[in-house]
């Protein structure tokens, strides 16, 4: 099953690319590096549709981990272009930026987009995550709250401490034997791809072992919408809704007849219960 939904997930994410005619992720008109640490960071930045400098208010997107990456983005970032800049940043180890020294952890990956941000702008952000991002974002608002104006999380709920979940081993073996075209092409992208195993292993740590729950989520103040889909394996209803219960100054969304991407699943629904939020 799960071989089935990542298989269609690739498909979809190369399909979204091919439509919006702009090479989401690998693109030399919106690309920038900042060095993080010692680690080069790739993000690409739109601009609003006829706005020249820059203007609009500023909305982060931080993408999925594995086979997630800014083009899974491809829907929303011509919406959301017409009246904001778009700040799409690649997470370690994913696409064009480096995989770093430290060992992965949700903390770190707020670290960077919060180094990534205050590169760009001095203003607060709305900042859109989903999964891993998703998980990030819960960590920048409550590490950053003056940064974080409004916050937009799909696909995560609550994981605290010793929560029982399956055990996540992926290898690179395994994902090019799942999908050998796809995983070309992310490697084509990454500067160290003779690394690959030692994020992918690090990413298995963090899966399996990093945390986050109410010690996390009560100290989000700003706005959030949280969104998941009825049949999300990865992040369960009950799971959900006890992140959501957490937060303070909450929304939620359920899309129905929806697994784990319920932006490739039903974009209209996902883009109905975002566009009142953002304005």
């Amino acid at each position: 099953m799960q071989k089935i939904f990542f298989g269609l997930l690739a498909i979809l994410i190369a399909n979204a690319c091919i439509s919006q005619n702009v090479p989401y992720g690998n693109n030399p008109a919106a690309g920038h590096y900042i060095d993080v640490g010692g680690t080069k960071i790739y993000y690409e930045i739109y601009l609003p549709t006829g706005q020249a400098g820059g203007k609009g208010k500023p909305v982060v997107m931080l993408h999925g981990g594995v086979y997630g990456y800014i083009d899974e983005f491809a829907p929303f970032i011509p919406k959301l272009a017409e009246h904001h800049q778009v700040i799409c940043i690649a997470t370690r180890g994913h696409g064009k930026s480096e995989i770093g020294k430290q060992p992965y952890s949700y903390k770190q990956r707020a670290e960077d987009a919060y180094k990534v941000i205050r590169s760009i702008t001095k203003d607060s952000v709305i900042v859109i995550g989903f999964s891993d991002g998703g998980l990030s974002a819960l960590k920048l608002a409550a590490m950053y709250p003056e940064l974080v104006n409004k916050l937009i999380v799909m696909g995560v709920g609550d994981r605290p401490q010793g929560r029982q979940h399956e055990k996540l081993n992926y290898s690179s073996e395994s994902l090019m034997k799942s999908d050998s075209s796809f995983f070309s092409g992310r490697l084509r992208l990454m500067p160290e791809k003779e690394r690959w195993n030692e994020s992918l292993s690090w990413l298995n740590t963090m899966y399996n072992t990093d945390y986050m729950s109410k010690e996390t989520f009560e100290k989000i103040k700003c706005p959030a919408l949280l969104m998941n889909g009825d049949r999300d394996g990865y992040s369960t209803i009950d799971e959900f809704i006890q992140c959501a219960k957490y937060i303070s100054n909450v929304q939620v969304s359920l899309i129905p007849n929806c697994s784990h991407v319920i932006f490739f699943c039903n974009f209209p629904a996902v883009w109905a219960s975002m566009e009142p939020f953002l304005n």
